[in-house]
């Protein structure tokens, strides 16, 4: 499916809406480049689940855990990850494996440990269209 936005607001706005829909054990992979949204996605993605704590990107801690919602959040960021090995680390299967729901971001870096039945969400700038604008493509 694809999705168009003309905001930051759009952008939480599908996030928020995935976020209600999520069941427990699933993994969503989101991809695309710097400054597309990525972490406004997922802040409304987080309070879909019911997370009213604020959410930012782990790109220096790898992992952020939220335990508050309807559902454990796991929020990836591995655009630091150096070798896969650094998954085993950081227990990364227990997430992916578990009841809650895992949201990584740059999954692409770790693409061999992406489960086969995920879902897929690569957000695009469109400059054509407008600074703000984003298409959002979503596959299962």
């Amino acid at each position: 499916m694809e999705f168009e936005s003309y905001s930051p607001k759009d952008t939480f706005e599908l996030g928020f809406k995935m976020g209600k829909e999520a069941t427990g054990g699933r993994v969503y992979t989101l991809l695309g480049d710097l400054g597309v949204g990525k972490t406004v996605f997922t802040q409304g993605f987080a309070k879909g689940l019911g997370i009213e704590e604020p959410v930012s990107s782990p790109t220096f801690t790898i992992l952020q855990e939220y335990h508050e919602g309807r559902l454990d959040f796991y929020h990836f960021d591995v655009y630091r990850i150096a070798d896969e090995e650094e998954m085993y680390e950081i227990g990364f299967e227990d997430c992916f494996y578990g009841d809650g729901v895992s949201l990584v971001e740059w999954a692409d870096l770790i693409a061999d440990l992406i489960p086969e039945n995920h879902t897929r969400i690569c957000i695009e700038k469109d400059l054509s269209k407008g600074f703000d604008y984003r298409r959002i493509t979503v596959t299962s």
